[in-house]
């Protein structure tokens, strides 16, 4: 019966300890700076402009701007960000907020 109950309890620490990590990955030198591009037309009301970012894919990889509509009302894009940290950079992934 302990046996049946642990592993819930197991699987509820784990799970919160990877939430406090989520969006973060280690990453080698800091990113290229952005690529300039060009801006278009909202394809409808509502939507929000992504600028274009470089993601962190075991390398640095360009993703192109975009239009994306939010989640839900009041949220707002946060854009991703190299962080320096005692001789190495990690990288946090954009997201709503």
């Amino acid at each position: 019966m302990k046996r049946a109950l642990l592993v819930p309890a197991f699987a509820v620490f784990f799970l919160a300890g990877c939430a406090v990590h989520a969006g973060y990955y280690a990453a080698g030198p800091p990113p290229p700076p952005p690529v300039v591009g060009v801006v278009g037309y909202a394809p409808g009301p509502g939507y929000v402009w992504i600028d274009g970012f470089y993601d962190w894919r075991g390398r640095y990889v360009w993703v192109p701007g975009y239009w994306a509509r939010p989640p839900h009302p009041h949220t707002r894009w946060v854009p991703g960000r190299a962080y320096y940290d005692h001789g190495h950079y990690s990288y946090r992934r954009g997201h709503w907020r």
